[in-house]
């Protein structure tokens, strides 16, 4: 138990980092869909382009999923 106490200091701090690190890649993943959607509204889009934010916007939402994990399992110790 001692350990434990000895590790709490850093802990909060690194699940605010992790927080604002999450909330970038949110916004991040906000923009990458917005910009697909704005796209598509638009017509006659290029298809490799909207294949490419689809791939980031997949890749941007499992980074914001591993950061939720992490703040969820940093708060639980």
């Amino acid at each position: 138990m001692g350990a434990q106490a000895a590790t709490a200091p850093y802990v909060g701090g690194m699940t605010s980092i992790l927080a604002i690190l999450l909330l970038i890649v949110m916004l991040a993943v906000l923009g990458v869909l917005g910009a697909g959607m704005f796209g598509l509204v638009q017509g006659g889009g290029n298809a490799r382009r909207s294949n490419a934010l689809m791939r980031a916007r997949v890749v941007l939402q499992g980074a914001a999923l591993l950061l939720i994990a992490l703040i969820l399992l940093l708060r639980h110790r």
